[in-house]
């Protein structure tokens, strides 16, 4: 029988179910270190199992959100640094529950790859129960897909699901933002997850190596530092909501910077206005400005600038808010006030400390 007549299989044309299945059980130790009232964290069925009632719920309402890691992923493929990406796809889930008010309670992977490396799969998903477990998020699920001829050996993607719950009547934004309302600002680790793209570009632009020293962070390589995973607000910030009434709205800083983020929260009438000189950016963020010659504006639609989070606090409680936010660790720093506008959602005044 000639070769062109040989019976094919699946491995043969680049997809190993052994290689899968080998993963899976290397895995579950990890969901198991995700386990949590409601959820056992057993992987291996067709789909995950949730107890509301056993999560102590009453009356819930489920928040749902989806996302991805973008182009930091690449940097860590480029790298070979993988630990901490599973972090991140994580944190840009269980931060955008947190900000509605609910709490993170099932998490859900999907890992993509043109060729399954079955040690680069595991320390992503690692990553990824670390992630869960500080944000008392069960792993309950995922999935592994190789696809050969989608991508290229060695490249892989992830996409994060995950879905929390709180009571009726308890979800942010409340009513009752209005001028005088307080913003404070909360600081971010580092880049977080957004605006790769252009950090990449700066990278190669500057012809530093992953490997050679960050000029920002002594002590660490480029792609180490650039890969400081995002950090994750949701069990301090729950603390909050439940010590103080004062929060009246949460906004993760993510896609679109400050000048997107803010005004999704607001309603007609009112604006932020933003006190630019109350940021004071970590080193990376003066380091991309100047290696990349990117813009005050660009910066502030492009990256967090320092703080990951923002916090709406009633003006009569903001004495009281910003103590249980102190006190949750979140270090909180007066960043605005809302105020009565029909014109831009967001109004800037000061300089960034770049």
């Amino acid at each position: 029988m000639s070769d062109s007549r040989k019976p094919l299989t699946y491995a043969d044309a680049g997809v190993d179910i052994d290689a899968g299945n080998r993963l899976v059980d290397r895995i579950k130790p990890l969901a198991r270190m995700t386990r949590r009232p409601g959820a056992d964290a057993e992987l291996g069925g067709f789909g995950g199992l949730f107890d509301l009632k056993a999560a102590g719920f009453t009356d819930p309402i489920l928040v749902a959100a989806n996302d991805g890691v973008g182009t930091k992923v690449k940097i860590a493929i480029e790298s070979g640094i993988f630990h901490t990406i599973g972090i991140d796809l994580v944190a840009m889930c269980v931060n955008d529950i947190v900000v509605q008010g609910a709490e993170p309670l099932l998490f859900l992977d999907y890992f993509a790859s043109g060729r399954l490396d079955e040690s680069v799969a595991a320390a992503v998903v690692k990553g990824i129960a670390e992630g869960c477990a500080e944000s008392g998020c069960a792993l309950i699920g995922g999935e592994t897909a190789e696809m050969p001829g989608l991508y290229a050996d060695g490249d892989f993607d992830l996409a994060g699901f995950a879905v929390g719950a709180a009571e009726r009547g308890t979800l942010l934004p409340r009513a009752g933002l209005k001028a005088g309302d307080a913003v404070f600002g909360l600081p971010s680790s580092g880049v977080h997850s957004n605006g790769y793209s252009l950090v990449r570009r700066i990278a190669a632009r500057s012809g530093l190596a992953w490997d050679a020293p960050a000029p920002f962070a002594p002590g660490r390589s480029l792609a180490e530092a650039l890969l400081t995973p995002t950090r994750l607000y949701v069990k301090p910030l729950l603390r909050v909501l439940k010590a103080t009434q004062g929060v009246l709205a949460l906004a993760h800083i993510t896609g679109g910077g400050w000048p997107d983020n803010l005004p999704r929260v607001l309603p007609d009438g009112l604006a932020v206005d933003l006190d630019l000189s109350a940021f004071a950016p970590p080193p990376v963020f003066s380091w991309l400005a100047a290696a990349g010659g990117v813009l005050e504006a660009e910066m502030l639609r492009t990256f967090n600038c320092g703080f990951g989070m923002a916090v709406f606090a009633s003006a009569a409680h903001e004495t009281e808010t910003k103590a249980a936010l102190d006190a949750a660790g979140l270090a909180p720093t007066l960043i605005g006030r809302l105020k009565a506008s029909d014109g831009p959602r967001v109004a800037m005044h000061g300089a960034l400390a770049l």
